[in-house]
């Protein structure tokens, strides 16, 4: 149980005022106290401010039960309640929550074990975002173990981390749980959730792994073993030796530099500044455990407050939204416009941006674009780039650019503009603050095993980075082997092979995607993934409904069911309200994903008839 000690005397009263009090249902509350027209905008502001608090950390649970027990009985009644309920954005608490808690606490009270269920339950504000189906096919996926004493645990759903309880990343979620318990069973699958080509057949480049070994190797059994060039082509061993000396005598089996290894970064800023004609300094280069650790080092370091927000495309690969809420901030979504090609338009962010400071006074720290575009596939042209650097430049927003996917473009009348390069040439973006990351498990390459992950600063502040520093050091260093990838040169007579086969499987995909009635499929124009959109009868509409899920994670179960191909639903990675799709890979073999396109049109048809 809370302690009884009234809230006001712990939490301070800044600037509150009497705007948009509601006085229906208060009036219990207040009858017993001095000046209620005083009072009770007070403590309705106390409570929104503490609910906002609670939604966007997860911590405060204690504290938002005092203040909803105005009269410090330790229980809520139903005038507390509906108080509290009139008091706070509709849109934060899930509509099935708030006729639950309101229906209980009209026959009675509410205590505190209740209501900590109850926010469980009421922060769950997204219908397909359920851990149950998850959570009972998790150890099906992966094994199982003999189950704990069966006794109330201190550490439990309610004592945890609610900023976890509450993350979501789809890509590997309920859909790809059920797959991996599947494939336990030992059903074929077809995994086309995640961008991981080695998985799905592609071939590691040879000349990638004929280095990596050398340089794992002891040097006796390697660059110095004088029958080394009868088993390795000559460039090879040459580049083995280089990159051998730059790590020194302990091998890659030693810790190195908390930012990498300086002849590595020396290797990634030659490459940066070949690409975009203008210099980068390698002591702005920071390796990483693949680009997802970057973008998790600069969010930590960005993330101060729980009003702070970050704007991030929709739709958006999830890693943004899962690691905003797990650092309790605020996510401001930008719609890329689906009619247009997945455009971006200086409207929609300025729309986006001033709903969020000047209604819910969010403070926007930094802005995320995706290039080319994940789960969507477009390539940002260079206008599309100058309208959000000087967006950002405008505001004073650092920019944060994922470019993992910059060599992945297939259509030839497009091509990739880096961020940094339109920053540094666009007039009035001179002081616009950018990091920029990349990665070695996407591209050609994808040895995403390796974890090979970089990011680049741009104009940021020299003790901010020495504090990105401090925490790249708190992890000691990033993998050597990723750092190894990292610093390779372009090997064109593998690539090339892999390449024009991307190319082709892209065109092949939206193409057969396109000739499903009922789907339709913008042009796949870079990165690794096509975003049908779907149409749906009415029957599955409701269905999912009534199943408490999206409709297109009631589709993507159902042809994971029928045909064992795994796709991601597209609510996973955000859309606007009404669209039903998913987000497929092109990455298995030629002739598997032709066969699964087909799979996917027959898959296609039982369901609308099933639901018809």
């Amino acid at each position: 149980m809370p302690p009884s000690k009234p809230l006001t005397s712990l939490l301070p009263l800044r600037n509150y005022s009497s705007t948009d009090f509601k006085p229906a249902g208060s009036q219990f509350i207040f009858s017993r106290l001095g000046d209620a027209s005083k009072i009770a905008p007070i403590i309705a502001k106390l409570q929104r401010e503490c609910w906002d608090a609670y939604v966007a950390t997860g911590r405060g649970c204690h504290t938002l039960y005092q203040l909803l027990d105005t009269d410090s009985n330790g229980q809520i009644s139903w005038q507390e309640i509906r108080f509290f309920l009139e008091n706070v954005r509709e849109s934060d608490i899930n509509p099935a929550a708030r006729k639950a808690v309101l229906e209980a606490a009209s026959d009675g009270n509410i205590n505190f074990p209740e209501f900590q269920a109850w926010l469980i339950k009421a922060t769950k504000v997204d219908p397909g975002t359920k851990n149950t189906y998850a959570s009972e096919h998790y150890h099906a996926s992966i094994g199982s173990a003999p189950a704990p004493v069966d006794s109330e645990h201190s550490w439990n759903k309610h004592t945890m981390s609610q900023n976890l309880r509450r993350m979501q990343y789809a890509v590997r979620g309920e859909v790809v749980i059920r797959a991996d318990a599947m494939a336990a069973e030992g059903k074929k699958i077809i995994y086309t959730n995640i961008g991981n080509p080695h998985a799905v057949g592609q071939k590691p480049i040879t000349y990638y792994r004929q280095v990596m070994s050398l340089c794992d190797l002891p040097a006796e059994c390697g660059i110095a073993n004088p029958q080394i060039s009868s088993a390795f082509p000559t460039d090879v061993v040459e580049r083995a030796i280089e990159m051998r000396s730059a790590i020194g005598p302990a091998g890659t089996g030693a810790y190195t530099n908390s930012q990498g290894i300086g002849k590595f970064r020396d290797d990634v800023a030659h490459f940066i500044t070949a690409r975009d004609g203008h210099v980068s300094f390698p002591s702005n280069i920071f390796l990483t455990n693949g680009a997802s650790a970057a973008i998790e080092s600069v969010l930590t370091g960005l993330i101060s407050n729980n009003r702070d927000a970050i704007m991030i495309p929709i739709p958006q690969y999830p890693i943004y939204s899962a690691i905003i809420g797990r650092l309790g901030a605020r996510q401001v979504g930008y719609y890329l416009d689906e009619e247009k090609g997945w455009a971006i338009t200086e409207r929609e962010l300025e729309e986006r941006r001033t709903a969020a400071v000047e209604k819910n006074g969010f403070d926007i720290r930094a802005l995320t674009l995706i290039n080319p575009g994940n789960p969507t596939g477009q390539v940002l042209s260079r206008e599309d780039l100058e309208i959000i650097c000087k967006f950002c430049a405008k505001y004073d927003i650092v920019l944060l650019a994922d470019e993992v996917y910059q060599r992945n473009i297939y259509n030839e009348e497009k091509e990739f503009v880096s961020a940094k390069k339109v920053a540094i040439e666009t007039p009035g973006c001179e002081n616009l603050q950018l990091i920029s990351f990349h990665s070695t498990s996407k591209g050609l390459i994808g040895e995403c095993g390796r974890r090979g992950g970089c990011m680049e600063l741009h104009n940021i502040d020299p003790y901010v980075q020495t504090q990105l520093y401090k925490l790249a050091s708190s992890g000691l260093c990033s993998g050597v082997d990723g750092q190894l990838m990292e610093s390779y040169e372009l090997f064109n007579k593998e690539e090339t092979a892999i390449f024009e086969s991307l190319k082709r499987r892209a065109v092949s995909l939206v193409e057969g995607l396109n000739d499903i009635d009922g789907m339709s499929c913008n042009p796949t124009e870079g990165a690794m993934y096509a975003f049908p959109k779907i149409d749906l009868p009415q029957k599955a509409l409701d269905e999912a409904s009534s199943n408490e899920q999206t409709p297109d994670s009631l589709y993507a179960l159902s042809l994971l069911e029928e045909t064992g191909i795994c796709v991601v639903p597209a609510s996973g990675f955000g859309q606007k309200e009404g669209r039903v799709g998913f987000r497929t890979t092109f990455l298995p073999p030629e002739d598997e994903l032709n066969q699964a396109i087909v799979e996917f049109k027959r898959h296609h048809e039982l369901f609308c008839e099933k639901y018809a």
